[in-house]
């Protein structure tokens, strides 16, 4: 027979522990204890599984470090791009950045390690140039594809849902030449609406990363010659008509250097310009080349942007509508806006995906803020102005 050990506590008084050392030393173990300790490893399994639930794959790895801060985004994009024959052709490569270094007053930074699997850019280094995807010249930091293909567009296109359902895109011009304007457009609009700034305007790049850090997608609108110039003027180093190749393309590298980041160019104004296909050929070659895509802002039926586009392989769009005209007014009407808005919406229901474009004013960026917070409960999805390309190198 086996041998009885342990306490008999059927022999003890109620109420009397014989050997109190002995049970806290974990003599045997109670029910209770056997209960409290389950109850331990559920909280701690819950725990873990509500921690681990809402992360996604691709987590960029945060370390933090007291090395010194990393130069400014300005300066990153001032640096040569990596050579060619750095890597294999084609190749991913990894790379190692600081994210918002000038936020960091501790000493301490924070770096992400960039999954190189991953096409487009992290959210919280949207506001960082890609080194592989600028080329350095005389008018400054350029957009360029690298060896692999790989292209501005797709780099710096803002992610969207990829469904089939009605999407519209919006985007909202003008900005970088009233400060407080750009502000106000970058804190009032939605982030998936597309923002396009003015080549012309002041503190771009510090605009840009504002934008891209609250997660727009942004574009660049190049000056373009309308009827009527020069009396109708777009602003400095407008393309023309009466200009040589060398030099429209000469103008163009310099718009193209204001920035970086963007995923592609959209004409200011350009009636004229945009009707010549003799001028559009180098300008929608260039583009091409520079792995960016060409937005017509839909304001002249003559021009012949989206068939040189195709020719040359150029991701397009086309904009449905002006949300805002002014006609002989200094400032649209929110009524007419969101007329324009809703005209946006039936074509969007009937063919899957509409274009607006609009200008920074107050009442534009009011308006479309507050039809913003509303279209979505009526089946309609925001998306960025690259949702709703032809891509021709995606067929």
């Amino acid at each position: 027979m086996a041998k009885i050990t342990g306490n008999r506590d059927i022999d003890r008084p109620l109420g009397k522990d014989a050997s109190p050392a002995k049970a806290r030393r974990g003599g045997v173990l109670t029910a209770e204890r056997v209960l409290v300790a389950l109850a331990a490893i559920a909280i701690l399994g819950t725990s873990a599984a509500i921690s681990l639930r809402d992360r996604g794959f691709r987590v960029p790895v945060q370390v933090a470090v007291s090395e010194p801060v990393e130069p400014a985004p300005d300066a990153i994009a001032s640096q040569p791009a990596p050579s060619p024959d750095a890597r294999p052709q084609g190749a991913p490569s990894a790379s190692i950045v600081r994210v918002n270094p000038d936020e960091d007053d501790s000493g301490e930074g924070v770096i992400v390690i960039r999954d190189p699997s991953a096409i487009g850019q992290h959210p919280r280094l949207a506001h960082l140039p890609d080194r592989a995807l600028i080329e350095e010249s005389e008018s400054g930091p350029l957009p360029v594809r690298e060896p692999g293909g790989r292209r501005p567009f797709d780099a710096y296109a803002r992610a969207w849902s990829g469904t089939r359902g009605a999407r519209i895109a919006i985007i909202i011009g003008g900005l970088g030449l009233s400060q407080t304007a750009t502000q106000r457009a970058i804190d009032a609009l939605r982030p998936e609406i597309t923002l396009a700034f003015a080549p012309g305007g002041n503190s771009l790049s510090r605009w840009m990363q504002t934008a891209r850090r609250a997660g727009h997608e942004v574009i660049l609108q190049v000056p373009m010659e309308p009827f009527g110039y020069p009396n109708e003027n777009p602003g400095r180093n407008t393309l023309t008509v009466g200009t040589s190749e060398d030099e429209n393309l000469h103008r163009l590298r310099w718009a193209l250097a204001r920035i970086t980041n963007y995923t592609g160019v959209m004409n200011y104004m350009g009636a004229r310009f945009t009707a010549d296909a003799g001028h559009m050929t180098p300008v929608m070659s260039e583009i091409g080349a520079r792995g960016l895509m060409y937005v017509d802002d839909g304001t002249s039926a003559r021009s012949v942007a989206e068939a040189m586009a195709l020719q040359k392989g150029v991701p397009f769009a086309a904009a449905d509508a002006l949300i805002d005209p002014t006609g002989d007014r200094r400032t649209p009407v929110p009524a007419e806006i969101l007329k324009r808005l809703d005209e946006l919406e039936r074509i969007a229901r009937a063919r899957g995906y509409a274009l607006g474009t609009g200008s920074a004013f107050d009442e534009t960026i009011d308006t479309v803020a507050g039809w913003a917070r509303e279209v979505t409960a009526r089946g309609i999805e925001l998306v960025p102005v690259s949702a709703v390309a032809v891509d021709p190198e995606a067929r």
